[in-house]
């Protein structure tokens, strides 16, 4: 059974009959229930300009994510693994400590998002019992070798440098030439105004840097920790002599004019297999997971009767899923 539309023009707001989009097992998923998933998400996919191709793939990925939902849910009956309350408030309870939040804080923001407070716990729940089927079908399974991990900190670290210095950075690098549409002149001027407002203390380096540098403006300007060995050579001179919370003068290059915050130094350390190990494994667990995952998903498909009705039978068609003529 497909759902129906009934719209008084092309312009018009459809009704929707609902009916059902895939059986699984002796579950249903309704066309309903993939709109409400997908409608948001369509909304902001058609307000940066998305194509019908785009969204009509965005809507079946729906309905498969609807379907995976119905096959976990089937496994968490058979084997038992259904989310308690007490689970639940513990969860709700650490994401609150986490952000900094009271729960009411926190059921405050869940409404303001359009959720009801028990909207978000069966979302809770719902994480939970996913995480519990994982664990109980897939990560359990997994084992990470120790030469896989040796093998990935090579590839990682094996060409690391043994010795020197690292210098934590920030930089505004305000661009000259035909894409910045500005002349060098212009951008040296604009560079050395910011670089007197932030030596007189009247802003922040990484504020200024989030309104004029043309690099990493979002993150104020942020270089990181660098080897000295991997720093531009034009930064090099300026550098040698900048002690931690100095600012660079304005420093003229062929793309524009820039201003260097040096931030911090520190003698560089190389990365041991040790030091690396606990976040290689967790990598690797995570990457093998994943795949396992997906393994033992197709194979709980192929165990379970899943159809997909009407306009999810074969190809979706955009007009009448989303309510569009």
């Amino acid at each position: 059974m497909a759902g129906l539309l009934v719209a008084g023009s092309s312009r018009a707001e459809p009704v929707l009959l609902d009916g059902i989009a895939a059986q699984v097992g002796t579950e249903i998923v309704l066309i309903s229930e993939v709109q409400e998933l997908a409608a948001p998400i369509e909304q902001r996919m058609r307000a940066q300009g998305a194509g019908e191709t785009d969204i009509q793939s965005m809507y079946r990925d729906a309905l498969e994510r609807l379907i995976e939902s119905k096959l976990i849910e089937g496994v968490v009956k058979r084997l038992e693994l259904e989310a308690t309350d007490q689970e639940i408030d513990n969860a709700i309870f650490g994401i609150a400590q986490d952000n900094g939040l009271t729960i009411e804080q926190l059921q405050a923001s869940v409404r303001s998002h359009g959720l009801t407070v028990e909207e978000y716990r069966e979302k809770i729940r719902g994480e939970i019992e996913r995480s519990k089927v994982l664990n109980a079908m897939v990560r359990s399974r997994v084992r990470v070798e120790p030469s896989e991990i040796e093998a990935l900190y090579k590839k990682r670290y094996g060409d690391q440098r043994q010795a020197g210095e690292e210098v934590q950075l920030r930089l505004i690098l305000v661009g000259a030439g035909p894409s910045a549409m500005r002349d060098i002149e212009t951008a040296c001027r604009i560079a050395s105004d910011a670089r007197e407002k932030i030596v007189a203390g009247e802003i922040a380096f990484g504020d200024m840097a989030q309104r004029v540098t043309d690099m990493n403006p979002e993150q104020g300007g942020e270089l990181g920790w660098l080897h000295v060995d991997e720093i531009a050579g034009w930064m090099k001179q300026p550098l040698a002599t900048m002690q931690p919370g100095d600012i660079s003068p304005v420093i003229p290059t062929a793309f524009g004019c820039n201003v260097l915050q040096l931030v911090d130094r520190r003698t560089f350390t190389p990365i041991t297999l040790e030091d690396a190990e606990p976040m290689l494994t967790a990598e690797l667990q995570q990457q093998k997971s994943d795949a396992a995952y997906l393994e033992w998903l197709e194979t709980l498909r192929s165990q379970t009767y899943v159809a997909r009705y009407g306009a999810y039978d074969e190809a979706v068609r955009i007009e009448q899923i989303s309510g569009k003529r």
